[in-house]
């Protein structure tokens, strides 16, 4: 769902509720004495015997609390109304609490697996809040209620935090709210004539309750800067309103929307602009595998009744078009047009010397020292290089140091071994196999692509083996070494070790943000993986933000750039309104052949945390577009809501699954559902029907047996 669709919909709430809350009232309201007559009685009762209705509405209030019950609001105005407002402020409070603790308890010791699997992703979200601002961050949703109050409870439960912290921080950080909608009900209570409802104490009772949430975050946030800011100087001025470290992939989006907003930007880079994505990653990985594709599709074209002689690859040719697409890209990135965007590119390394001041090494040896208003985080991530006895002597590539490596060659690799069976390792495994190496990969997980489900695993490996890769899962690489010219690497297979000769070792093993020589530890900013980050991409300086690689939690272009923009407007404008930079789903595309497309929760992610859902499945087995081009052997995936069209996720495995994915994510983005998606009309064939088709089995499944009867009697009669 878009920002502008939440928004929209925030705001007809917000109507629906008031006037629900204006219909229920309205009765009271237009007849005061109705109100007169309720308060006389639970005041004679009060009257009566003080302590024990004091007692029971307490006790009440507990329960309510406890059982997470949907009244207590009204409770709490009624409490207003009832006792008056020091009294009123008191039993709410004490009650509200206790009842917190109760539901606190319950989560932690009788319902933890339970709470986890019905609460997902959220319970996450409060372990790492906890863990970036302490008992300070259950205040805040306290005072400001991001979450509703049952799920701070249950979610409070199963983090380490103490009973005793738990329930003072909660007490504390509800009793503002407590005494505004204590004092409303009071005021409630003093309606005698329709003209009391436009009565000043009325009218502020109201606006107090409307606007109490804008003041506390404006307050929480000034108050948290100003105990940030005592441990710096913060500067009269500042040189720029925004300073973005790194021209990768969401440094230079950044730059470009700060810049178009008509701010100052400054944008460093120490190495090449366009970052890993232009110079070694997506372009020339890309470029890489449509060679290898075209060598493919030539060996088999007799497949598709051509007939064709022998297949040479000429590597050093494949190597020269790889470069050149990158030379082809590179002026899109280069310094020379974001300074025509109004972008001060400056070329160095950066390191930040204070909350506010950036110093920049140029290559020349001198330090150039500058302030931002806003300073921006985009230095991406690099590969890892396990610690692995003899990889370095042995002279291991990375997705980063291969290119230069294969260009220098000249000719493919004889025997090329993959440390690692993830999307990187794979696409140039299945790459490489296809130009004519013989390629190995070696995974210590039982199987390929631990994060996808078995069938989608299950479907590249065969891709796999048919190009000629050979699998070795479930195999742990012990040492590496070269014996003058041929490397070789030692695993261990269930026991067993064995030494692989090869001519290349390529470690794909993951990614790793690059922080070394920030001075984030200097400014106390948590790293955990990645730069710890809120949902808006600041950091625990609110002026200071990441995007991309560094602050994750994907790492993708298309993510990169999303997070950049963000960034970019939460900096210049985020006193004003932030924009959240870390959506639900991202989509995301592994470049073997056949393609893996997905977006949200898989089938298995979802069974494992316990989300309700369903599950439906199209073969391309039965697309006439795979039928044609002799690609059957895919699928769609898509999960969906129990009971309802909500997608939650789907996994596309096509030859243009990257492409399939496009309607899936702007249906999720957008809140449709598979019911849109069936009502849309595509050309044929495309592979795009797929999607459609998928939808039309999962309405047919949802048929109701007795109504289709129905309707075969009626056309039955008609027919007489």
């Amino acid at each position: 769902m878009t920002h502008k669709t939440r928004t929209n919909l925030a705001i007809l709430l917000a109507l629906v509720a008031a006037l629900a809350l204006g219909w229920w009232l309205w009765p009271l309201i237009s007849q005061p004495e109705r109100i007169r007559e309720l308060v006389a009685s639970a005041e004679a009762l009060r009257a009566e015997r003080p302590v024990l209705v004091l007692v029971l509405y307490f006790l009440a209030y507990v329960a309510v609390a406890a059982l997470s019950l949907p009244l207590a609001v009204w409770m709490t105005l009624g409490a207003g109304a009832l006792f008056g407002l020091a009294a009123g402020v008191a039993v709410v409070s004490l009650a509200s609490t206790l009842g917190a603790v109760l539901a606190f308890l319950a989560a932690r010791h009788l319902l933890r697996d339970r709470v986890r699997a019905r609460l997902g992703d959220r319970a996450e979200g409060i372990e790492s809040g906890l863990r970036r601002d302490g008992a300070f961050y259950l205040f805040s949703l306290r005072l400001i209620p991001a979450l509703p109050f049952f799920a701070v409870n249950l979610l409070m439960g199963l983090t380490p935090i103490r009973v005793w912290t738990y329930a003072w921080v909660s007490l504390v950080g509800m009793l503002p709210a407590t005494a505004i909608y204590v004092n409303a009900g009071r005021q409630l209570a003093r309606i005698e004539s329709p003209s009391d409802v436009l009565s000043p104490a009325m009218i502020a009772s109201f606006v107090a309750l409307a606007v109490f949430p804008w003041i506390a975050r404006w307050a929480l946030g000034r108050w948290k800067r100003r105990q940030l800011e005592r441990s710096a100087d913060r500067p009269a001025s500042f040189d720029r309103n925004v300073i973005v470290i790194g021209a990768g992939s969401a440094g230079l989006v950044a730059a470009n929307v700060a810049a178009s907003a008509g701010a100052r930007v400054t944008l460093v880079e120490a190495e090449r602009m366009g970052g890993d994505c232009l110079n070694t990653g997506c372009v020339p990985s890309k470029a890489l595998i449509a060679s290898a594709k075209a060598a493919h599709s030539a060996r088999n074209a007799t497949r598709m009744g051509i007939t064709a002689g022998p297949v040479a690859v000429d590597f050093a040719a494949v190597m020269a078009r790889v470069n050149a697409a990158i030379g082809t890209i590179a002026p899109h990135d280069s310094p020379e047009r974001y300074r025509s965007l109004g972008v001060e590119v400056i070329a160095g390394r950066a390191r930040l010397a204070d909350p506010w001041t950036v110093d920049i090494q140029l290559p020349d040896g001198v330090t150039l020292r500058l302030t931002g208003r806003a300073i921006i985080l985009a230095t991406g991530a690099s590969p890892v290089m396990p610690d692995l006895p003899g990889l370095a002597e042995a002279g291991a590539l990375t997705s980063e140091t291969l290119w230069d490596r294969l260009a220098a060659r000249g000719s493919v690799p004889p025997r090329l071994l993959v440390l690692g069976g993830g999307p990187i390792g794979l696409e140039l495994a299945q790459a490489m196999a296809r130009l004519g190496s013989a390629v190995t990969v070696i995974e210590a997980a039982p199987r390929l692509l631990p994060r996808e489900g078995d069938e989608t695993a299950r479907i590249i490996a065969d891709a796999l083996v048919a190009d000629g890769v050979t699998l070795r899962t479930g195999a742990r690489a012990l040492a590496a070494g070269a014996d003058g010219a041929e490397r070789w690497l030692e695993i261990d297979e269930n026991g067993t070790t064995s030494r692989l000769p090869c001519d290349e070792i390529l470690v794909a093993v993951g990614r790793k943000p690059r922080i070394e020589g920030l001075g984030l530890d200097k400014l106390g900013i948590p790293i955990s993986g990645t730069v710890d980050t809120n949902d808006h991409l600041q950091t625990i300086w609110p002026h200071i933000l990441a995007a991309g690689d560094v602050a994750g939690p994907w790492q993708f272009t298309h993510a990169a750039g999303h997070q950049g923009a963000q960034a970019a407007l939460n900096a210049l404008f985020g006193d004003l309104w932030r924009l959240r930079g870390k959506p639900e789903a991202m989509p995301q595309v592994t470049f073997t052949d056949p393609q893996i497309a997905r977006m949200g929760l898989g089938a298995h992610e979802a069974e494992k945390r316990g989300v309700a859902h369903e599950v439906t499945r199209y073969p391309l087995a039965s697309l006439d577009r795979a039928i044609a081009e002799g690609a059957t052997g895919g699928m769609v995936e898509v999960v969906t809501a129990k009971g309802r069209d909500k997608v939650l996720g789907v996994t596309i495995i096509a030859p243009e699954a990257g492409e399939m994915l496009a309607p899936f994510a702007l249906a999720m983005q957008n809140g449709l559902g598979l019911s849109k998606m069936l009502s849309t009309v595509l050309p044929y064939p495309t592979w795009s029907e797929a999607n459609r088709n998928l939808a039309g089995q999962w309405r047919r499944a949802r048929l109701s047996p007795r109504l289709l009867a129905l309707l075969a009697r009626y056309h039955s009669w008609r027919r007489t």
